[in-house]
């Protein structure tokens, strides 16, 4: 017993020690990547985010998105990710050097979104898809039937349009979804600054430096997860 003092204190230094190790490795592994700057056109990636979808991070938070909803984007033979389209590579630690916050999450009740502002889809432009993420977040099933994502229809107003201008922002519903007669359905800025930040996350720069880490998994990985 006249040694369990320091039996308890060697214990506890080794348990420090690797925990500091650990943190500290990470740290140094991870803290000190940076932008990288392209040869061809000078402009350094990743690129920063908008004051907007910055702001649209916030509410994302808020929502709790991350419950449903991934942003890695796994390699191949790692699973079907990029067979899904949800990215053209998998995702990097240099990735998210721009996130004060990573919602990497856990759950894929919902598609990965890394790199859901890439993913145009059937629109001709970046307005179009705007509308459509309203769309999305107003009335669901109106753009993606089927899905179990629940409306957010407490992002939007719902405005008289009798005596008033039409606002250039209203949203073109049909069917179910639409507003009744001599109404309007408007974003608020939340909806606004959310839909700015889910435009942002596209990572498809491939980064020389990582470029290699993208190789195919060995046999062993692709088999158990490549169908995952």
């Amino acid at each position: 017993m006249k040694n369990g003092l320091a039996l308890f204190l060697g214990v506890f230094a080794i348990l420090g020690l690797s925990w500091a190790g650990l943190l500290l490795g990470a740290h140094k592994q991870l803290g000190s990547l940076g932008q990288i700057k392209d040869p061809v056109d000078d402009t350094l990636y990743p690129q920063p985010i908008s004051g907007l979808a910055d702001q649209g991070r916030l509410v994302y938070q808020d929502l709790g998105c991350v419950s449903c909803h991934t942003q890695q984007v796994r390699h191949e033979g790692f699973g079907a990710d990029i067979e899904r389209k949800w990215g053209s590579r998998g995702s990097y630690a240099r990735d998210y050097i721009r996130e004060k916050t990573v919602f990497i999450g856990q759950s894929r009740l919902g598609p990965d979104l890394r790199n859901v502002g890439g993913r145009l889809g059937d629109a001709a432009t970046p307005d179009d898809y705007s509308d459509w993420f309203y769309k999305l977040l107003y009335a669901p099933q109106s753009v993606a039937p089927g899905t179990n994502m629940p409306p957010h229809a407490f992002l939007f107003e719902v405005h008289a349009t009798a005596g008033r201008q039409i606002s250039y922002q209203a949203l073109k519903l049909t069917g179910k979804s639409a507003p009744a007669t001599g109404y309007e359905v408007v974003p608020t800025a939340r909806a606004r600054a959310l839909v700015a930040y889910l435009q942002s996350l596209k990572d498809t720069y491939d980064y020389p430096t990582e470029r290699s880490l993208n190789a195919s998994a060995p046999a062993e990985h692709a088999e158990e997860g490549g169908h995952k």
